[in-house]
């Protein structure tokens, strides 16, 4: 049984298909959701844990398995694979609810996006005096995808290089530069709408 049949099968409201589900699928979930709070840096409870588990397991099948019938298995995109990319981002959402995904703020020990932005462009610790600007930065940044913010965390915090983010997020390396670069030209057209780049 293939991933389709196998998802059109719980959609039915079988009961072992689902068991299977669970089964099959509880484990991917949890570690993908340590996976997203250790490289957020973040702290959870267990009890907060098993929250966000639930409620990707309950967003999952709310509205008459609204969520889970939206799988196509497009472009050879396996279940799992398509799990893991919904619990990124509802674990993202999760800590996004707590406090944002990026913020140039951060002090960690290697420095936060603030600093990394201004060791690789002589004119950013400049542009960045300015609160203004500062403000103007997280606005951009939070307009972006929440995938989108992964990324930067991952290559600007978390400092991983892209071949390390290609193994991290299972893409090959020709999907990670062009995400790379979809994000610098979001960030580019946000900043030139807001009047900082020419």
């Amino acid at each position: 049984m293939d991933d389709l049949e196998f998802i059109q099968s719980c959609l039915r409201g079988e009961k072992q298909a689902w068991s299977d589900f669970i089964l099959r699928y509880s484990r991917l979930i949890y570690n993908y959701i340590y996976s997203v709070l250790t490289i957020q840096g973040c702290r959870l409870s267990q009890g907060e844990v098993e929250d966000i588990f639930q409620e990707i397991f309950h967003s999952l099948i709310k509205d008459n398995y609204k969520k889970l019938s939206t799988y196509r298995g497009r472009n050879g995109c396996s279940l799992g694979s398509w799990l893991r990319q919904v619990t990124i981002n509802f674990t993202i959402d999760y800590l996004r609810r707590l406090k944002p995904a990026v913020s140039i703020h951060a002090q960690e020990e290697n420095g936060g996006l603030q600093d990394t932005l201004s060791d690789s462009n002589p004119g950013a610790a400049q542009f960045l005096n300015s609160e203004e600007n500062r403000r103007t930065l997280e606005k951009c940044i939070g307009s972006l995808e929440l995938e989108e913010q992964y990324f930067l965390e991952l290559f600007l915090n978390q400092e991983l290089d892209l071949d390390q983010i290609k193994e991290h997020l299972r893409l090959n390396r020709g999907a990670v530069d062009m995400r790379r670069s979809r994000i610098l030209r979001k960030l580019r057209d946000c900043f030139r709408k807001k009047g900082f780049l020419g």
